[in-house]
């Protein structure tokens, strides 16, 4: 992959590594988790770029005490991967203590996550995710029992949140203040509130708010980091001790070379050209397929990062039509072939924000959910089947 070395820029900036415990990491940069994205597959492309730390898909408590083998792969990790990070979702304090347990005693895991950021409605309609810190006896023995079983095999826990239900119903500083009082290693704060899903502008501002309340440990800062020199501007506003990239780096791996370099002082940046892309995408469908075991679902999976390694480069309707609906390896380098090798680098149109931000929208809640902070006898009733809804990973 291309890398172009800038001018010297302004916006240099140097961090200290990122202590998380026993784990000391160079380069404060992580991966956010995210669903059906952070596999082993795209996790070692992240990672043959740049440093930081890698943090697998999220996965269902109850699933992986249960074995569920879909869950069991989503917990593998690479030979090479210096620190195997996990992230848990759960609503039961027992089950999340128990795939915690399962983690540390089956050495596992050298850092989990707990999931207490995803705003999709079938999370958050079971009272999980982005709506269980309002919640605080729920939220605070989750945590609590989570960081109890981490610390016997000193394994260091760390939290990754919203601001909260919606601005009427804000929950980060509190949970903040909790998860630090139960020994979490670092908090991390996607700067938007559920409601907004991924909408709008994310409020630096709150994240800012969340590393003054808690000066004695790590705050991450999440949401609109789109380049390294958005990266290096939420440092400088918010003073966060490191940052979490999510959306981002999908269909760019590059990415965390630039986050690398800009952290280093360094003005280098990835602008790769069409065949470069190509290559990559190639790349990923392979490790995909060693991931799977399966090249069909392989390529299955490969389809939806279509539009994110093409964002702003020439690529006909066409041949956008067929990638993405590629059914195995010899298809796609065929397809690929089809690309203009030599087409350069498109610029601005193939940077900024990926995907599809939605809309605001009223999150998807228990009934009675808001009606007070404490647990109703019908809502403790719920949350013992709760995570069935998303068990499969």
């Amino acid at each position: 992959m291309t890398a172009t070395t800038a001018a010297p820029s302004t916006t240099k900036l140097e961090l200290p590594p990122l202590k998380l415990g026993r784990l000391t990491i160079d380069v404060p940069v992580v991966l956010a988790p995210m669903a059906g994205i952070t596999n082993r597959a795209f996790r070692r492309l992240c990672r043959e770029y740049g440093g930081g730390l890698y943090v697998a898909e999220m996965v269902t408590s109850r699933a992986l005490v249960e074995r569920n083998e879909m869950s069991m792969r989503i917990i593998s990790h690479d030979a090479d991967e210096d620190v195997r990070s996990v992230q848990l979702y759960g609503v039961d304090p027992k089950t999340v203590g128990a795939a915690v347990r399962l983690l540390v005693e089956e050495d596992r895991a050298d850092h989990i996550d707990l999931n207490f950021g995803c705003p999709v409605p079938k999370v958050t309609r079971r009272g999980g995710g982005s709506a269980l810190p309002w919640k605080t006896e729920l939220f605070t023995a989750i945590v609590q029992t989570a960081a109890r079983e981490a610390a016997r095999g000193d394994v260091p826990l760390t939290i990754k949140m919203r601001k909260g239900i919606d601005d009427d119903h804000l929950t980060f500083i509190e949970a903040g203040r909790i998860a630090r009082d139960a020994g979490v290693a670092a908090v991390a704060l996607h700067g938007r509130t559920a409601s907004q899903y991924y909408s709008g502008q994310a409020d630096w501002n709150a994240i800012a708010e969340l590393r003054n309340a808690l000066p004695d440990i790590p705050v991450l800062g999440n949401g609109d980091i789109w380049s390294a020199e958005d990266a290096v501007a939420m440092v400088e506003q918010t003073g966060v001790d490191g940052v979490v990239i999510g959306r981002g780096c999908q269909g760019r791996p590059w990415l965390f070379g630039d986050l690398q370099a800009a952290f280093e002082g360094s003005g280098r940046r990835f602008r790769p050209g069409l065949k470069e892309v190509a290559d990559s995408f190639y790349r990923h469908a392979q490790l995909l397929v060693e991931y799977f075991e399966d090249e069909g679902k392989a390529l299955r999976d490969i389809r939806k990062h279509v539009a994110w390694y093409f964002k702003g480069y020439q690529v006909g309707g066409e041949l956008r039509a067929s990638l993405a609906t590629v059914p195995d390896l010899a298809t796609l380098r065929a397809l690929l072939a089809e690309l203009d090798a030599g087409a350069p680098y498109p610029g601005p149109d193939a940077e900024g924000p990926r995907g599809r931000a939605g809309s605001p929208k009223r999150t998807t809640l228990p009934d009675g959910w808001l009606d007070s902070r404490e647990l109703s006898a019908a809502h403790r009733a719920m949350i013992s089947a709760a995570e069935l809804d998303v068990s499969g990973g």
